[in-house]
């Protein structure tokens, strides 16, 4: 099981800078293998929008459906919150961080606040 967080989806529908890399790690496995935290569906669908407008980004997120998509409970919140406490996480971070974790998830991204983080792939 992977995660990919906000910002490797971004960069895949986007065509950013490492859309390439993020396209080999999403394509390497079936999408109900991939753990999507329901904090990475706002954050891509708010960029997308702000973008590249509605209707794409409801393309983006219609693309995410395909995987796992996770919502925050209970656990997740209080995990986030340590996580955030521990290692200086933001809000998103720190949820898109806990999701990942509590499902044993490895999580790629890009993004170099989760860079030295267990369990994280760098990308």
């Amino acid at each position: 099981m992977i995660s990919i967080d906000s910002y490797g989806w971004i960069e895949r529908f986007g065509g950013g800078s490492k859309h390439e890399q993020y396209n080999r790690v999403i394509d390497a496995v079936p999408p109900k293998q991939i753990l999507t935290s329901v904090v990475t569906v706002y954050e891509v669908y708010k960029k997308a929008k702000l973008l590249r407008g509605e209707h794409v980004a409801l393309e983006n997120v219609a693309a995410l459906g395909h995987t796992i998509v996770v919502p925050v409970d209970h656990e997740i919140a209080l995990a986030a919150a340590d996580y955030s406490l521990e290692h200086g996480l933001h809000f998103s971070d720190a949820l898109i961080y806990s999701t990942a974790r509590r499902h044993n998830a490895e999580l790629y991204t890009s993004d170099s606040a989760l860079k030295h983080l267990p369990g994280v792939r760098f990308v």
